[in-house]
Protein backbone atom coordinates (compact mmCIF):
# COMPACT_ATOMS: atom_id res chain seq x y z
CA UNK A 1 0.00 0.00 0.00
CA UNK A 2 1.20 3.17 -0.93
CA UNK A 3 -0.01 7.08 0.26
CA UNK A 4 0.57 9.11 -3.12
CA UNK A 5 4.00 11.24 -1.85
CA UNK A 6 6.73 10.45 -4.41
CA UNK A 7 9.73 10.18 -2.33
CA UNK A 8 12.54 10.09 -5.92
CA UNK A 9 12.13 9.63 -8.96
CA UNK A 10 14.03 7.42 -11.35
CA UNK A 11 14.83 7.35 -15.22
CA UNK A 12 14.37 4.16 -17.50
CA UNK A 13 18.33 3.12 -18.86
CA UNK A 14 16.93 -0.20 -20.67
CA UNK A 15 14.08 -2.00 -21.52
CA UNK A 16 14.21 -5.60 -22.55
CA UNK A 17 11.10 -7.88 -23.35
CA UNK A 18 11.04 -11.80 -23.32
CA UNK A 19 7.66 -12.70 -24.47
CA UNK A 20 4.45 -11.35 -22.56
CA UNK A 21 6.53 -9.60 -19.81
CA UNK A 22 9.30 -6.58 -20.40
CA UNK A 23 12.40 -6.09 -18.03
CA UNK A 24 12.93 -2.79 -17.03
CA UNK A 25 16.12 -1.70 -15.88
CA UNK A 26 15.71 2.14 -13.56
CA UNK A 27 18.24 4.08 -12.06
CA UNK A 28 17.34 6.26 -9.13
CA UNK A 29 19.18 7.87 -6.08
CA UNK A 30 17.00 5.06 -3.95
CA UNK A 31 17.46 1.96 -5.98
CA UNK A 32 20.63 0.99 -3.61
CA UNK A 33 18.58 1.27 -0.75
CA UNK A 34 15.58 -1.61 -2.31
CA UNK A 35 15.56 -5.21 -1.85
CA UNK A 36 15.02 -8.26 -3.87
CA UNK A 37 10.97 -8.97 -3.48
CA UNK A 38 10.30 -5.25 -2.31
CA UNK A 39 7.16 -3.53 -3.95
CA UNK A 40 7.78 0.16 -5.26
CA UNK A 41 5.47 1.98 -6.92
CA UNK A 42 6.60 3.44 -10.24
CA UNK A 43 4.57 6.26 -11.69
CA UNK A 44 1.58 5.09 -9.76
CA UNK A 45 1.97 1.29 -10.82
CA UNK A 46 2.89 -1.40 -8.16
CA UNK A 47 5.55 -3.50 -9.48
CA UNK A 48 8.42 -5.88 -7.49
CA UNK A 49 12.14 -5.62 -7.28
CA UNK A 50 13.84 -8.34 -8.63
CA UNK A 51 17.51 -6.98 -9.05
CA UNK A 52 19.00 -4.40 -7.47
CA UNK A 53 22.39 -3.06 -9.51
CA UNK A 54 24.94 -0.10 -8.63
CA UNK A 55 22.70 2.71 -8.82
CA UNK A 56 20.15 0.63 -10.18
CA UNK A 57 17.29 -1.29 -10.09
CA UNK A 58 15.24 -3.67 -12.31
CA UNK A 59 11.14 -4.49 -12.02
CA UNK A 60 9.38 -6.78 -14.79
CA UNK A 61 5.85 -5.82 -16.55
CA UNK A 62 3.28 -7.97 -17.65
CA UNK A 63 1.44 -7.77 -20.58
CA UNK A 64 -1.52 -6.98 -18.63
CA UNK A 65 -0.02 -3.86 -16.75
CA UNK A 66 1.31 -3.00 -20.19
CA UNK A 67 -1.90 -3.06 -21.46
CA UNK A 68 -3.78 -0.48 -18.73
CA UNK A 69 -0.91 1.94 -17.93
CA UNK A 70 1.42 4.51 -19.57
CA UNK A 71 4.45 1.62 -20.03
CA UNK A 72 2.68 0.05 -22.95
CA UNK A 73 4.78 3.35 -24.03
CA UNK A 74 7.64 3.66 -22.05
CA UNK A 75 10.85 4.76 -23.66
CA UNK A 76 14.71 5.21 -22.56
CA UNK A 77 15.59 8.08 -20.80
CA UNK A 78 12.07 8.67 -19.36
CA UNK A 79 11.30 9.95 -15.69
CA UNK A 80 9.51 8.03 -13.46
CA UNK A 81 7.96 9.31 -9.77
CA UNK A 82 9.13 6.22 -7.34
CA UNK A 83 7.49 5.90 -3.76
CA UNK A 84 8.19 2.81 -1.56
CA UNK A 85 5.63 1.39 0.36
CA UNK A 86 4.08 2.79 3.66
CA UNK A 87 4.53 1.02 6.97
CA UNK A 88 2.17 0.63 10.58
CA UNK A 89 4.16 3.68 11.65
CA UNK A 90 4.26 5.51 8.17
CA UNK A 91 2.48 8.94 8.50
CA UNK A 92 -0.19 8.97 5.73
CA UNK A 93 0.40 12.27 4.31
CA UNK A 94 -1.50 11.49 0.88
CA UNK A 95 -4.09 9.39 0.76
CA UNK A 96 -4.82 5.39 0.78
CA UNK A 97 -3.35 4.42 -3.07
CA UNK A 98 -3.10 0.23 -4.03
CA UNK A 99 -0.69 0.88 -6.64
CA UNK A 100 -3.33 -0.60 -8.91
CA UNK A 101 -3.85 1.77 -12.09
CA UNK A 102 -7.65 1.84 -13.55
CA UNK A 103 -6.80 3.09 -16.65
CA UNK A 104 -4.80 5.90 -18.61
CA UNK A 105 -6.35 9.33 -19.11
CA UNK A 106 -4.62 12.26 -21.13
CA UNK A 107 -4.00 15.47 -19.98
CA UNK A 108 -5.73 18.35 -22.13
CA UNK A 109 -4.49 21.82 -20.55
CA UNK A 110 -1.54 23.13 -18.35
CA UNK A 111 -1.84 26.51 -17.23
CA UNK A 112 0.97 28.64 -15.23
CA UNK A 113 -0.72 30.27 -12.85
CA UNK A 114 2.84 32.25 -11.67
CA UNK A 115 3.95 30.17 -8.58
CA UNK A 116 1.92 26.90 -9.24
CA UNK A 117 0.39 24.75 -12.62
CA UNK A 118 -3.40 23.74 -12.98
CA UNK A 119 -3.55 20.58 -14.94
CA UNK A 120 -6.48 19.57 -16.72
CA UNK A 121 -7.21 15.80 -17.71
CA UNK A 122 -10.08 13.76 -19.58
CA UNK A 123 -12.92 12.15 -17.37
CA UNK A 124 -13.66 9.13 -19.43
CA UNK A 125 -17.57 8.81 -18.80
CA UNK A 126 -17.08 5.03 -16.93
CA UNK A 127 -15.43 6.69 -14.49
CA UNK A 128 -16.80 9.32 -14.02
CA UNK A 129 -18.41 8.55 -10.63
CA UNK A 130 -15.03 7.89 -9.37
CA UNK A 131 -14.09 11.55 -8.91
CA UNK A 132 -15.43 14.21 -6.73
CA UNK A 133 -15.03 18.21 -6.33
CA UNK A 134 -12.06 18.02 -3.18
CA UNK A 135 -11.70 14.39 -3.33
CA UNK A 136 -8.39 12.19 -4.08
CA UNK A 137 -7.22 10.99 -6.88
CA UNK A 138 -4.25 9.62 -7.60
CA UNK A 139 -2.09 10.50 -10.84
CA UNK A 140 1.55 8.78 -11.92
CA UNK A 141 1.41 8.31 -8.36
CA UNK A 142 0.75 11.48 -7.07
CA UNK A 143 -1.34 11.86 -4.34
CA UNK A 144 -3.57 14.97 -5.61
CA UNK A 145 -6.98 16.98 -4.48
CA UNK A 146 -9.44 17.77 -7.27
CA UNK A 147 -9.74 21.18 -7.52
CA UNK A 148 -12.92 21.38 -9.67
CA UNK A 149 -15.33 18.86 -11.94
CA UNK A 150 -16.55 19.62 -15.21
CA UNK A 151 -18.77 17.29 -17.18
CA UNK A 152 -16.29 15.48 -18.86
CA UNK A 153 -12.80 17.19 -17.92
CA UNK A 154 -11.54 17.46 -14.03
CA UNK A 155 -8.75 19.72 -12.88
CA UNK A 156 -5.49 19.57 -9.86
CA UNK A 157 -3.50 22.57 -8.54
CA UNK A 158 0.40 21.63 -8.15
CA UNK A 159 2.14 23.18 -5.65
CA UNK A 160 5.99 24.29 -6.70
CA UNK A 161 7.76 21.66 -4.63
CA UNK A 162 5.40 19.07 -6.46
CA UNK A 163 6.32 20.49 -9.56
CA UNK A 164 10.10 20.22 -9.34
CA UNK A 165 9.84 16.80 -7.30
CA UNK A 166 7.61 14.42 -9.44
CA UNK A 167 7.66 14.08 -13.36
CA UNK A 168 4.89 16.80 -13.65
CA UNK A 169 7.47 19.21 -14.82
CA UNK A 170 7.94 17.08 -18.14
CA UNK A 171 4.53 16.10 -18.61
CA UNK A 172 3.16 17.86 -21.65
CA UNK A 173 -0.59 18.46 -23.25
CA UNK A 174 -2.11 15.78 -24.92
CA UNK A 175 0.49 13.47 -22.82
CA UNK A 176 -1.10 10.23 -20.57
CA UNK A 177 -1.11 9.64 -17.19
CA UNK A 178 -1.77 6.54 -14.73
CA UNK A 179 -4.45 7.49 -12.78
CA UNK A 180 -6.01 5.45 -9.34
CA UNK A 181 -9.15 6.24 -8.60
CA UNK A 182 -9.86 6.67 -4.50
CA UNK A 183 -10.21 2.68 -3.53
CA UNK A 184 -13.17 3.75 -0.79
CA UNK A 185 -15.05 5.52 -3.61
CA UNK A 186 -14.47 2.19 -5.89
CA UNK A 187 -15.74 0.03 -2.97
CA UNK A 188 -19.46 2.38 -2.82
CA UNK A 189 -19.92 2.36 -5.72
CA UNK A 190 -19.84 -1.56 -6.19
CA UNK A 191 -22.06 -1.84 -2.98
CA UNK A 192 -24.61 0.71 -4.87
CA UNK A 193 -24.43 -0.90 -7.96
CA UNK A 194 -24.73 -4.08 -6.96
CA UNK A 195 -27.90 -2.98 -4.24
CA UNK A 196 -29.32 -0.83 -7.12
CA UNK A 197 -29.96 -3.76 -8.88
CA UNK A 198 -31.87 -5.99 -6.34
Amino acid sequence: MFSGIIKSMGKVQSMLPSGTTTRITIASPLSDTFSIDQSVAHDGVCLTIIEVLNGAHVVEVVAETLSKTTFNALTIGQVLNLETSVTPTTLLDGHIVQGHVDTCIVCTNIEDKNGSWVFTFDLPEPFAALIIPRGSVCLNGVSLTVANLFENTFEVAIIPYTFENTNFKYLQKNQPVNIEFDVVGKYLLRMATIHGDK
